[in-house]
């Protein structure tokens, strides 16, 4: 198994361990991202999940409705991106994404696999569970962040930069100079990390 593919099904199991603990009344909550509720952070999960398959040729394979189990709705997407890593050939095939040609492995660990754990504290948050992100994935985050570019940080952060209604991170958040790595790391991409549903 690749530290990719590892690091993948890690983060993959703790955000699905997220959506088994949301209570059916939960979902409608609103979430840290604005006008997105608990299941709209599912939502676009899964949508980044899609993201991943169609510079392979692929798509999503058929299954539940995110409106009629999201927790099965997710699985299937998190099998589908599991089967490219799993692939040798797939996996290590070369495409074209809005980051340049990489692999597709490199590209699933650099888009969907970090969104994960940092989905995962808006889901947590709006559905009041421990949403504390794993350090080291604060620390890969954090220094990964940091070495973007001045000019694409801010495309980053201009609302439709890439697509209409896409947001990548919001306006970045004051927190005080002794605020922990996760607060900074989630401030910095725009989320208050005091917010409350």
């Amino acid at each position: 198994m690749s530290e990719i593919t590892d690091r993948y099904r890690r983060r993959a199991d703790e955000f699905e361990r997220k959506i088994a603990a949301v209570r059916p009344d939960q979902w409608s909550n609103p979430s840290p991202c604005a006008r997105w509720t608990a299941r709209d952070v599912v939502g676009h999960i899964i949508d980044m999940h899609a993201a991943m398959l169609r510079p392979l040729g692929r798509e999503l394979s058929p299954a539940p409705s995110l409106d009629d189990d999201p927790l099965a709705a997710f699985r299937a997407a998190r099998a589908d991106v599991q089967a490219v890593l799993d692939d040798p050939a797939l996996a290590t095939r070369e495409c074209d994404t809005p980051s340049g040609r990489v692999t597709a492995e490199r590209h699933i660990d650099q888009v969907v696999s970090e969104d994960l754990p940092l989905h995962g504290w808006d889901l947590a948050r709006a559905t009041s569970q421990d949403d504390t992100i794993d350090p080291e994935d604060v620390e890969r985050a954090w220094a990964a962040m940091r070495a973007l570019p001045a000019d694409l940080m801010e495309k980053f952060r201009t609302p439709g930069a890439f697509g209409p209604d896409v947001e990548v991170f919001g306006p970045e958040v004051k927190v005080a100079e002794d605020a922990s790595p996760q607060d900074r790391l989630l401030a910095f991409i725009g989320r208050d990390p005091a917010w409350r549903p």
